[in-house]
């Protein structure tokens, strides 16, 4: 880290470390300690412009979502395709494919890297269930989420689901300290109070803060607090869309925003540091307001599509005479993609005999297709996998 860059920042100051890294040289260098929020920056007519556009897409997404009849349905969809792309960014790879079928998966069969995308549905689904209820997000929501998130990786370590107390490094490609591109503040007590500051801030947030602007100011000071020793990255993009609920502003979690910013990871980085060497906040707010307006604007659109598509279920069910229980497993796979006869028995409260018609009549109608799965005999529904995995348009 340039301390030259960094050593005059209004929002933080430089703390000297010292100690032995991970190739047991010894090291010592400076850290950054982002001073806790305060007031709204002032803005550009043309940054305000973009958090307008980005607003109005969350509006018309958070309209959509209103027509949906389930819309708790809609999220599974949504979120898997996030935690495929927020995985990816981190490192951790599983084909969306194999993210959406997983529930059919026999759990032997589910490698590693699956598994650490499936923590992170677990994860979000305890965070949207909480901020749901009308609850603040608080450091120990944060820590529960941490620990759901590395179960079972490298990361499951007496750390997991505490703050930090050891010093990490961002961006060091040869493992020295002294190489990273930026250094958070070290572990211990100062580090747990900058992240409680940060959810005073949050729940304190009022109504003269635009929740956009908040969203990117919380998002920029958790990633440079960098409070977990594993799964930042991760933690830090869900929160947006947790906050962004817990504002009213969303009623379900149904923004996925990692492909967009999966795409340009290197601006993003480049921007987060910006705002810490030069409390400038103008850039990262317009790209941030860009980005979340892009991911609600795609989010909007797949769920146009799948809710179109539900419909033509709907009438080839008509035309060809089917109804009750099939009808019934239609409207489930926009959902839920992939299926088997156990699950649908168990989610519908169908026999076994009932699911397995609706099933054979689904499938001679084009709606369901039968697909290997490893370990098991399963369904799936290729219309909704396709809108699911399309690329982003931005």
């Amino acid at each position: 880290m340039d301390r030259a860059r960094f050593a005059q920042s209004p929002l933080g100051a430089l703390l000297p470390i010292a100690g032995t890294d991970g190739r047991g040289d010894h090291y010592e260098h400076v850290a950054f300690a982002a001073h806790p929020l305060s007031a709204p920056p002032t803005l550009s007519t043309g940054t305000w412009n973009r958090v307008s556009r980005a607003n109005r897409a969350l509006g018309r997404l958070q309209q959509g979502s209103l027509l949906v009849i389930n819309p708790g349905l809609l999220r599974q969809p949504t979120l898997r395709r996030e935690a495929q792309s927020t995985s990816a960014l981190e490192g951790t790879y599983a084909p969306l494919e194999d993210v959406l079928a997983a529930d059919v998966m026999q759990g032997s069969e589910r490698s590693a890297a699956l598994n650490e995308v499936l923590n992170y549905v677990s994860a979000a689904e305890n965070g949207f269930g909480w901020v749901q209820q009308g609850r603040a997000v608080t450091v120990g929501l944060l820590c529960d989420l941490h620990r759901t998130l590395v179960r079972g990786t490298s990361a499951d370590t007496d750390e997991a689901g505490r703050v930090r107390r050891i010093q990490v490094v961002i961006g060091s490609r040869g493992g020295r300290i002294t190489d990273a591109r930026f250094i958070p503040m070290p572990g211990g007590a100062q580090l747990e109070a900058g992240v409680q500051d940060l959810m005073n801030w949050m729940q304190n947030v009022g109504d003269d803060v635009d929740p956009i602007v908040a969203t990117a100011m919380t998002h920029y000071q958790f990633e440079t607090l960098h409070p977990f020793n594993d799964g930042n990255g991760r933690i830090g993009r869900l929160l947006i869309v947790l906050q962004l609920v817990g504002l009213g502003v969303l009623s379900e979690g149904l923004l996925s925003v990692s492909p967009w910013f999966e795409r340009r990871r290197e601006r993003y980085q480049d921007l987060l540091a910006h705002v810490s060497a030069s409390g400038e906040w103008d850039d990262w707010v317009a790209f941030f307001a860009e980005g979340i307006e892009a991911s609600a604007v795609d989010s909007a659109e797949r769920i146009r599509q799948l809710l179109e598509l539900q419909t033509s279920y709907h009438e080839r069910l008509r035309e060809a005479g089917a109804r009750g229980g099939v009808r019934d497993i239609a409207d489930l796979l926009i959902g839920r993609p992939y299926v088997n006869i156990p699950n649908l028995r168990d989610a519908t409260g169908l026999t076994y005999q009932a699911v397995s018609n609706a099933v054979k009549k689904l499938t001679e109608l084009g709606i369901l297709e039968q697909r290997a799965v490893p370990g098991v005999m399963a369904f799936r529904a290729r219309e909704v996998v396709d809108i699911i995995s399309a690329p982003s348009a931005a």
